[in-house]
């Protein structure tokens, strides 16, 4: 089983807590979003945990505790973004992206650079975002970041209907097909012997630039990572464009306090300011309280890993 920590929240930045308790008493309560009296159990056994993948922008409240993951393997998909306080308001607050940048160098240090993912995404333009622009913070951030890491994962980004609306007062516009390739060639150049880079998601083909659909939860890392095969299909819960591993997410959407103008995992600022507030570390689920009326279901997990039997001959 491959846990996701998580699409939907930053675990490693907001959750650290609440995080090593659930490892110690071995389980996780999941709550259904659309179905709040339904709870699938997690196990979080090792046995059965074959890899934890970790998603942040910030990953210093967790570094110093990662040896209390001995018996786990894990990496990292950290993302790091040009964006200022206007697109990605509370993630910057008294720190800026130099001290974002040296947390990921000593991420990269203490546990490998091959299990620390960059992610530059999602790529998004408006009035004060040009792609010149991010050509120069791209050419900035690799020179900072690729000799601590193998791999940088893009995206342009999808205005979805809650994007729209949180992203309204930044004057961010759709990306046409031919800027993206604009894009995809000076990321490219700029790449080019430094840093491998990879599609996130996307329905376009970068091929021709030398950037490849890619995935986050992928089947040659977490096989690099525990030194095994793994037998595991593509995630069917995720959009046709994504080419992820299945895996158990353990967060909750309308958690996450860095407010990015355009994150899909909050509805309204609001409503995860309240539920960071009322968050309880000590709880079984991310935020709240199982309901007493809730149907909790252990869901049966299994190993990934294949054994091939050694002959006896």
């Amino acid at each position: 089983m491959i846990i996701s920590a998580s699409r939907r929240t930053d675990i490693p930045a907001l959750y650290v807590e609440w995080f090593f308790n659930r490892i110690k008493a071995g389980f996780v309560d999941v709550v259904n979003p659309f179905n709040l009296k339904q709870v699938s159990r997690i196990s979080l056994n090792p046995k059965v945990v074959d890899c934890i993948v970790f998603w942040t922008k910030n990953a210093a409240p967790i570094i110093d505790r990662l040896d209390e993951l001995k018996d786990y393997k894990f990496y990292f998909q950290f993302t790091i973004t040009p964006y200022d306080e206007d697109v990605e308001p509370r993630l910057l607050r008294n720190q800026n992206k130099d001290d974002i940048i040296r947390t990921f160098q000593r991420l990269s240090k203490k546990i490998g650079r091959d299990k620390v993912v960059w992610r530059y995404d999602p790529i998004l333009l408006s009035r004060t975002h040009s792609i010149d622009w991010h050509f120069d913070r791209f050419a900035y951030f690799v020179d900072k970041l690729a000799p601590f890491t193998n791999r940088c994962v893009i995206s342009f980004l999808d205005l979805y209907t809650k994007t729209k609306h949180n992203t309204q007062p930044l004057g961010i516009r759709d990306i046409s097909v031919d800027e993206m390739k604009e894009l995809a060639l000076g990321i490219s150049q700029i790449a080019e012997g430094k840093i491998e880079v990879q599609s996130c998601s996307e329905k376009i083909d970068l091929e021709e630039f030398g950037i490849k659909h890619g995935a986050c939860i992928d089947k040659e890392i977490v096989e690099q990572v525990i030194g095994a095969k793994i037998d595991v299909d593509k995630d069917k819960t995720q959009r046709q464009e994504c080419g992820c591993m299945a895996s158990v997410d353990i967060g909750q959407y309308d958690t996450c306090t860095h407010f990015c103008a355009y994150c899909y995992a909050n509805f309204r600022p609001q409503i995860a300011k309240a539920n960071f507030e009322h968050h309880n570390p000590k709880a079984t689920s991310l935020f709240g309280e199982i309901r007493p009326d809730a149907k909790i279901t252990e869901r049966k997990m299994k190993p990934l890993k294949i054994f091939v039997e050694q002959s006896l001959f």
